[in-house]
């Protein structure tokens, strides 16, 4: 594993230790990798709602009216309960 030095204002340092005295961490590595971990999540969510978007704006105006895609949204979800 590598080791990485990073300088951290006072308020920020005593932030993290306190993170860690509250035992939510083990050390302050484990709260630098768990918000490390959560920042990559979130960009690879939001890179996935981006794609979501881009697909859905290149496919065009859809001819079906809103009844129809709620019924079809409402009977898609229905049959993912009943397969759970």
């Amino acid at each position: 594993m590598a080791t990485m030095n990073v300088s951290l204002p006072d308020p920020m340092k005593a932030w993290v230790e306190a993170q860690v005295e509250g035992g939510q961490y083990g050390n302050t590595s484990d709260y630098v990798r768990d918000l490390i971990r959560r920042d990559q999540n979130e960009r690879d969510q939001i890179k996935t709602l981006q794609t979501a978007i881009t697909k859905g704006i290149a496919s065009g105006i859809s001819d079906r009216t809103m009844q129809d895609i709620l019924k079809e949204a409402r009977s898609k979800a229905k049959a993912a309960k009943d397969a759970l």
